[in-house]
C-alpha cells in the first residue's frame, strides 16, 4: 500500500478535474498532503476518481462549470468539508468546434466563452468571499498555448485562453496582495479533451515538439503545485507555458 503524506493542512478546488489536466493537478496537491475538492460534469466519472484519488482527502461535487448554482455548491461544500479554501485551479473548458473563425456559429462562441472564462471568475469571486480575501492564498488558471499564439481551426478557445490570461492579470492586481493569481498555458497535453489534436496522427504531431513527445497531465500537475507552494511566494500575474519546446520553432522557416 502507498503510504499518503502527513495533511499540509491546506485545501484546494480544482474544477474539471475526473479527469486529464485537472486529475494530474489533484494527484500533485494530494501528494504533497492537500486535501481537495474536485469537479466535473459526469457524475459516475467523478465518483471514480474521488475513490482513485482518495474519498479520505477529497470530495466531488457535480455540475457544469457555468452554473453559477454549481459554482456556489462546489465552494460551500469544500469549506463545510476542510473548513478553508486556499488554492483555487479553474480547470474547467470546453472546445465543442472545429473550424475557421470565419464561420463560427456565434451562440458556440458565448458557450466556449461562459465555460472557459466566465466560470473561472465566478469560482475566482466566490473563493475570494468565502476564504481567500481575509486569510490568502492562491489561484491558478490553466490556460493554452493558443491563448499566446494564433490557433488555426480552434480559434473560438484560443481567444477564450487569452482572455484568461488578462482575467489573471486583472486578479492579481486586485487580489494582491494576500493572494497570488498566476496561469499556465500548455501546448497539447496527452487527455481524452486533446484527442482530436494528434489521434492517428501522433508521430508527425511529436516531431514538432524540441522534448520529442508531448506534454502528461503529471507536468501541469507539477506546474499547479509549484505555484500554490511557498517557493512561488513572488510570483503574480505571470503564465507559465509549458509547451515541451515548441515556441522554439516559431518563426522558422
Amino acid at each position: 500500500m502507498t503510504t499518503l503524506p502527513e495533511l499540509s493542512g491546506k485545501v484546494a478546488l480544482i474544477t474539471g478535474a475526473s479527469r486529464g489536466i485537472g486529475y494530474g493537478v489533484a494527484e500533485a496537491l494530494i501528494a504533497r498532503g492537500d486535501r481537495v475538492c474536485i469537479t466535473g460534469r459526469n457524475e459516475d466519472t467523478l465518483k471514480e476518481a474521488v475513490e482513485a484519488l482518495g474519498a479520505d482527502r477529497v470530495i466531488g461535487v457535480p455540475g457544469k462549470a457555468h452554473d453559477e448554482a454549481h459554482q456556489a455548491v462546489a465552494v460551500e461544500r469544500t469549506m463545510e468539508a476542510f473548513g478553508r479554501v486556499d488554492y483555487l485551479v479553474n480547470n474547467a473548458g470546453t472546445n465543442p468546434v472545429f473550424g475557421p473563425i470565419a464561420d463560427l456559429d456565434l451562440n458556440v462562441a458565448r458557450k466556449v466563452f461562459e465555460t472557459n472564462v466566465v466560470s473561472a471568475l465566478g469560482f475566482a469571486q466566490r473563493t475570494w468571499h468565502a476564504w481567500q480575501k481575509d486569510n490568502g492564498g492562491a489561484i491558478v488558471n490553466i490556460a493554452s498555448l493558443a491563448g499566446v499564439s494564433a490557433s488555426p481551426f480552434i480559434g473560438a478557445y484560443g481567444i477564450s485562453k487569452a482572455a484568461m490570461v488578462n482575467l489573471t492579470l486583472q486578479l492579481a492586481h486586485e487580489f494582491a496582495p494576500g493572494v497570488r493569481v498566476n496561469s499556465i498555458a500548455p501546448a497539447v497535453v496527452k487527455t481524452k479533451f486533446a484527442q482530436a489534436l494528434y489521434e492517428g496522427r501522433e508521430e508527425e504531431v511529436i516531431a514538432a515538439y524540441p522534448l520529442g513527445r508531448l506534454g502528461v497531465p503529471a507536468d501541469i500537475g507539477g506546474a499547479a503545485a509549484f505555484l500554490t507552494s511557498q517557493q512561488s511566494d513572488w510570483i503574480t500575474g505571470q503564465t507559465l507555458v509549458i509547451d515541451g519546446g515548441i515556441f522554439l520553432n516559431a518563426g522558422v522557416g
